[in-house]
C-alpha cells in the first residue's frame, strides 16, 4: 500500500509539473522570428560575351587582324540586333615565349625573347531580344568566338517583382508569428510587431555593422562550344530572394 501511495504521489507531482510548464507567463515576451520570401521569373535579358584573338610574329600584324574582325563582329551583331547594347573590353596584348629546355651543365642562360605575339580583344552584347539570339550568335560566331552567355532579368522587370517579393516576405513572417502565438497558447492579436528588419542581418543597436544582401539574384549560366552552326538557347528562370527578421512582443 505504500508502495502504491508513493507511485500516485509521484505520479501526480508529475502532473503538476507538466501542467506549470504548459502554463508558463509569456505576458512581454520578445520573440525573435526570421522569415523568407521568393518571387521567380522567366529570364527576359541576356549578356553575351564574344572575342576574338590572333597569334603572330608580327604584334601590328596580329592587332591588325583583330581589329578588323572586331568591326566587323560589331558591325554583325548591330545589324542582326539592332536593339542590343555594346560594350568592347579587355584589349589584350602578351608575348608568347619558346618552350624552356633545361641547359647543359656551365652553360648560360640567354634572355627569353618571344617567338610571337597574342593580341585579343572582348565584346559585350546585352539584348531583351531572345527570339532573335540564336541567328544573332550564329551570324557573330562567322567572325568571334562565344566565351559565355549569362540570362538573367532586365532592371525594369526587378524593379517590378520587388513589390511581390518583399510583400511575399512579410506574409510569411505573419504566418510564422501566428504560428507561435498558436503554440504558446496565446491569441495573434496579443503579439505586437517592436522591430521589422528587412536586411535580414539580426543587428538592431550596433550602427557600424556589415552590409548584409537581402535580395540576392540567382540567374543561369550558359556556356558554348564555338560552334558556328545556329545554336540553341534556353533563358530559364531567375529566383529572386528576400529575408527579413521581425521582432514580436506580446502583451
Amino acid at each position: 500500500m505504500t508502495v502504491m501511495k508513493s507511485v500516485l504521489v509521484a505520479a501526480a507531482a508529475t502532473v503538476a509539473l507538466s501542467a506549470q510548464a504548459q502554463s508558463l507567463p509569456t505576458n512581454g515576451t520578445l520573440v525573435v522570428v526570421p522569415a523568407f520570401g521568393e518571387v521567380k521569373h522567366v529570364n527576359d535579358q541576356v549578356v553575351a560575351t564574344l572575342a576574338v584573338e590572333e597569334q603572330d610574329k608580327d604584334k601590328a600584324a596580329a592587332a591588325s587582324r583583330v581589329n578588323q574582325k572586331m568591326n566587323k563582329g560589331i558591325a554583325i551583331v548591330k545589324q542582326a540586333d539592332p536593339s542590343a547594347a555594346l560594350k568592347s573590353y579587355g584589349y589584350y596584348t602578351y608575348p608568347v615565349y619558346p618552350e624552356e629546355r633545361p641547359l647543359p651543365a656551365g652553360a648560360v642562360a640567354k634572355p627569353r625573347l618571344p617567338t610571337a605575339w597574342r593580341v585579343g580583344q572582348y565584346l559585350e552584347v546585352t539584348t531583351a531580344n531572345l527570339a532573335a539570339l540564336p541567328k544573332t550568335v550564329s551570324a557573330a560566331q562567322g567572325v568571334l568566338t562565344l566565351n559565355g552567355l549569362n540570362f538573367g532579368l532586365k532592371p525594369e522587370t526587378i524593379r517590378v517583382l520587388d513589390d511581390q517579393r518583399i510583400a511575399a516576405t512579410y506574409k510569411n513572417l505573419n504566418e510564422r508569428v501566428a504560428a507561435i502565438a498558436k503554440a504558446m497558447g496565446r491569441n495573434v492579436s496579443d503579439a505586437v510587431l517592436d522591430t521589422v528588419d528587412f536586411e535580414g542581418s539580426g543587428n538592431y543597436v550596433t550602427e557600424n555593422r556589415a552590409a548584409a544582401a537581402p535580395m540576392m539574384m540567382r540567374s543561369a549560366k550558359m556556356a558554348d562550344d564555338s560552334a558556328v552552326a545556329e545554336p540553341s538557347f534556353e533563358p530559364g528562370e531567375t529566383t529572386l530572394d528576400m529575408r527579413v527578421v521581425g521582432k514580436v512582443k506580446f502583451k
